[in-house]
């Protein structure tokens, strides 16, 4: 019997994404635009593509995902955000140069019609980027109170049922937590005063959740993963995740990583470094802007490799990781791996993994499935941390006495389960 009530999918899904304008959005929009028009395939989404095995004995069965699962449609989604830089979604894929014109061409007038809301903007925290399409705004109160109020003006304007909130912009130099980011009180506090502690990012996040609206952090920020937002997403039995989508380099080292540990191979070292042109490589040139990033992809290995209950394999392994910005490249990112193990006794040997993937194409349908799961989750009734998506992101959202999964086929596995739960079918407790 199924404990979970499940709301209908039914009515519009408002999808306001936060950097409206960049690769990634622009890329994932185009594509869910065009896919839902029968001109491409979603390649790479799990909700699009991917079955799903259910029942058990005679019961089995291995149907599309899509079809058991009771999801939005693609039809039913309406694309909005907030940007820095005025330019519509159809020029802004076109500057972006991830996709051909001819593919963006499928669906120009659809993109032209989508227009950016003024950015809530500042440069301390991303300041590569000078915005032009800017919220003037006095204090970080007040960037809340026009985020909220862009919230309710989208909803009403396109007769939404729900909407989701994305964050898809540039990643904001590291701010650690502090006493502020521990309770709603002193967050609340620290906006109206105009704290430097607050980034705006933190901003979108209350706004959204403040509005009952679920939130996904695309980006490595402190954003949401803080007790003062868990409080306030608890409160208002909201849905939220995160953080930093799960695309290249990270991507190769949750599936590497775990298969060393499964062969009970030994680690030294893992050299990482990447090249990159786009508008995140460009910000990421910032150290402080990379020292957030550099903190998501650290925590990967650690955390899968287990060094205290291994020591002898994995207990003093040297991890480094590197972000170069190369203009040439543009989106192309390539992502070089030197991964120096161990074997039978203690013999060196080496792995090289040479990724020359494109960044927002492999972002795109991470985007697409996080909508529909988060809003899934939130017409679900499941609010707080949705940890059941970690296979999503590079650094898992988590409570602070926990330990957050790594490992993509353990998370695959919780994933698949959660959505079991969710349509009344038995967990999958076996392998075949």
């Amino acid at each position: 019997m199924n404990d979970i009530k499940v709301e209908s999918p039914s009515g519009k899904l408002g999808v306001m994404i936060v950097g409206l304008g960049g690769a990634v959005s622009s890329t994932f929009i185009t594509g869910t635009l065009a896919s839902r028009k029968g001109l491409t395939q979603p390649i790479g989404s799990i909700t699009q593509l991917s079955t799903l095995k259910i029942g058990k004995g005679d019961n089995k069965r291995e149907p599309m995902l899509k079809d058991v699962v009771p999801l939005a449609n693609l039809n039913d989604l309406v694309f909005g955000g907030w940007d820095i830089f005025e330019e519509n979604v159809y020029l802004a894929a076109k500057h972006a140069e991830v996709l051909k014109d001819k593919d963006i061409d499928l669906v120009k007038e659809e993109l032209e019609a989508i227009k950016p809301l003024k950015g809530a903007f500042d440069n301390k925290f991303v300041t590569r980027l000078h915005g032009t399409w800017t919220k003037d705004c006095a204090t970080k109160w007040d960037m809340v109170e026009s985020i909220r109020q862009d919230i309710r003006d989208f909803k009403s304007e396109n007769k939404l049922d729900r909407v989701v909130v994305l964050w898809s912009a540039s990643t904001e130099i590291y701010v650690p937590m502090t006493e502020t980011h521990f309770s709603l009180e002193s967050l609340e506090k620290a906006m109206k005063e105009n704290s430097a502690e607050i980034a705006p990012s933190m901003c979108y996040a209350y706004a959204a959740i403040a509005e009952g609206v679920p939130f996904i952090n695309g980006a490595p920020g402190l954003t949401i993963d803080m007790p003062a937002i868990w409080e306030l997403a608890d409160k208002n039995k909201v849905a939220i995740c995160g953080k930093d989508y799960k695309t290249g380099q990270t991507f190769m080292k949750t599936v590497l990583a775990p298969a060393l540990k499964t062969r009970m191979l030994g680690l030294n070292g893992w050299f990482s470094t990447n090249i990159l042109g786009n508008r995140d490589g460009e910000v990421l040139d910032d150290p402080d802007s990379f020292k957030t990033k550099e903190v998501s992809k650290l925590s990967v290995i650690d955390t899968i490799l287990q060094p205290e209950k291994h020591p002898e394999l994995y207990g003093n392994i040297f991890h480094k990781v590197r972000i170069n910005y190369y203009p040439p490249r543009k989106d192309n990112k390539e992502g070089w791996d030197n991964i120096d193990i161990f074997g039978w006794m203690g013999y060196p040997m080496q792995i090289k993994v040479d990724f020359l993937c494109r960044d927002s194409i492999l972002a795109a349908p991470l985007c697409l499935d996080l909508v529909l799961f988060t809003d899934l989750s939130q017409r679900c009734g499941l609010y707080g941390i949705q940890d059941w998506l970690s296979f999503y992101f590079k650094s898992p959202m988590h409570k602070l006495d926990e330990q957050p999964e790594h490992d993509i086929f353990a998370q695959d596995a919780k994933m698949r389960n959660t959505l079991r739960r969710i349509i009344g079918e038995p967990v999958c407790d076996y392998i075949d």
